[in-house]
């Protein structure tokens, strides 16, 4: 049975975009990679600002930043640790450290909720990316946390990124996997850039279109961008599998 079904994906071109293409082959997919993120370390650790007030909590919301401080020989000491989701964990894991909080829903809402009947008071060190969303900083805050973010990486569009705005604007692709709303921004500023923003839209409305969670659904939205596939779990497996699925329902190994 032929399943040539092309899913474009956007993560940045190391392990793993390595890793989503053999995910999406492994599924019976024709990956399309098409990196829309490059990782720029700032060199930046929390705490190196001179404060000699250790942090109560460390917030920790990708792989990516765990792998920066960890280089860096940067530790958690006796703070509690809380990560994003299982990837997050299992890296910080791997590093040496003792991960305590994992949130039940992937997100900085999620992070939220885990933690704000307990950091009322206490100081919260968010370590991310300079893409993360105001939903973590601010719900902290709300919750009584006095709260200090330290950048560790910018994350920019690579030259040449786009390819598959050409793809979606010709109908060659059955879906995509968006994994944040800045994927789906620098999607969009890509077919700008070549002259098909409103044929690859068209395109990606005639396709299947996943996204990671609620906030990368709100910005596809906005965009006029239909969303078909939400996973339930926060992670690109979930978000492949149900995205592959939803393109090839008649599949069956």
């Amino acid at each position: 049975m032929s399943r040539d079904v092309r899913v474009a994906v956007f993560r940045p071109d190391d392990e793993r975009m390595a890793d989503a293409v053999e995910l999406l082959d492994s599924l019976g997919a024709t990956p399309v990679p098409d990196p829309m993120l490059a990782v720029d370390p700032t060199g930046a650790v929390p705490g190196a600002d001179g404060d000699a007030t250790d942090p109560d909590v460390v917030v920790l919301t990708s792989k990516t930043g765990v792998e920066l401080l960890a280089e860096a020989d940067w530790t958690p000491g006796d703070a509690t640790l809380a990560c994003i989701g299982p990837h997050t964990a299992a890296a910080a894991r791997d590093a040496g450290w003792t991960v305590d909080v994992v949130p039940e829903e992937y997100t900085s809402a999620g992070l939220v909720a885990a933690l704000a009947a307990d950091v009322d008071g206490h100081r919260v060190e968010v370590a991310r990316s300079d893409h993360g969303s105001d939903v973590l900083l601010d719900g902290l805050r709300d919750a009584g946390a006095d709260v200090t973010e330290t950048v560790l990486y910018r994350l920019a569009r690579p030259a040449g990124a786009g390819q598959s705005t050409v793809m979606a604007a010709g109908d060659e692709l059955d879906a995509v996997c968006f994994t944040s709303s800045l994927t789906v921004r620098n999607f969009v500023a890509a077919a700008e850039e070549r002259g098909v923003r409103g044929e690859a839209i068209s395109g990606l409305n005639r396709a299947v279109v996943g996204v990671i969670g609620a906030p990368t659904r709100e910005t596809a939205e906005g965009y006029g961008i239909r969303v078909d596939v939400v996973p339930e779990n926060a992670t690109f497996e979930a978000l492949a599998t149900e995205v592959v699925e939803t393109a090839a329902p008649t599949y069956h190994e």
